[in-house]
């Protein structure tokens, strides 16, 4: 049987996304994502836990996250999950787990100039999400949308 590999996140980069190109110059963008689940406890007090994530975007989808996001900005992004090891200057076998990208949509509110709001998602290929000529961001989410 084949397996699954799929993640889904929607939360805040915690820092600018960090772009470098690789030979033959392939974008590849690195940026901490902080999802964060709220509950309440036996008490009744509101708990908040933060989970980071590593998110890893290629070519287009790199190139985008570096004109568009930024420290704080909020996105869904969907991927697959990569775990790489390798030996440290001690020789110490570490281990990384990433999130790698293929799908990723802006969800900050943003008003352009004529204050109408517009929508927009990026996929792999690079190919635009309808009425984005800048790609701007998704403004409102549906009501029945489950999260």
């Amino acid at each position: 049987m084949r397996g699954v590999n799929r993640v889904m996140l929607i939360g805040n980069l915690g820092k600018d996304p960090d772009v470098q190109y690789l030979e033959g110059n392939i974008a590849v963008a690195k940026f901490p994502l902080a999802t964060t689940e709220t509950y309440k406890d036996r008490t009744g007090k509101l708990i908040s836990q933060t989970e980071w994530h590593t998110v890893v975007l290629w070519r287009g989808l790199a190139e985008l996250a570096q004109k568009y996001l930024h420290k704080g900005s909020l996105i869904y992004v969907e991927g697959r999950l990569r775990t790489r090891n390798w030996d440290d200057k001690e020789g110490h076998r570490k281990f990384a787990t990433e999130v790698v990208g293929d799908n990723l949509i802006m969800l900050d509110k943003r008003t352009d100039v004529s204050g109408l709001h517009g929508h927009g998602g990026i996929d792999s290929h690079g190919l635009e999400g309808p009425g984005s000529d800048d790609i701007p961001p998704i403004s409102d989410a549906s009501p029945d949308l489950p999260f």
